[in-house]
């Protein structure tokens, strides 16, 4: 799997983002306490189900493969010119 530059950042934007879909598709939002794997989880398995994401194979779905593949949706999502795409 290749590093992306600002991951960390990105994966935190994509987990905003995905939380923000999740709600306008009526889901109760996370509450402080819930670990981001679970979130990482959640928002992975809905993008999947609405048909957003391209499902991972089952035997590569953990939780490094779910953040790589939730950080490249989001890098998608971004504008060009956004900060954290920039080198």
């Amino acid at each position: 799997m290749k590093k992306i530059k600002h991951e960390s950042q990105l994966l935190k934007k994509a987990l905003q983002i995905g939380q923000q879909y999740a709600e306008k598709r009526g889901f109760a939002h996370f509450d402080e306490g819930t670990s981001n794997k679970i979130k990482i989880e959640c928002i992975y398995r809905l993008l999947v189900e609405d048909k957003v994401l391209t499902p991972l194979a089952t035997d590569k779905e953990d939780g490094p493969n779910m953040k790589h593949k939730l950080v490249l949706w989001i890098q998608k999502q971004l504008p060009d010119n956004h900060p954290l795409l920039s080198d």
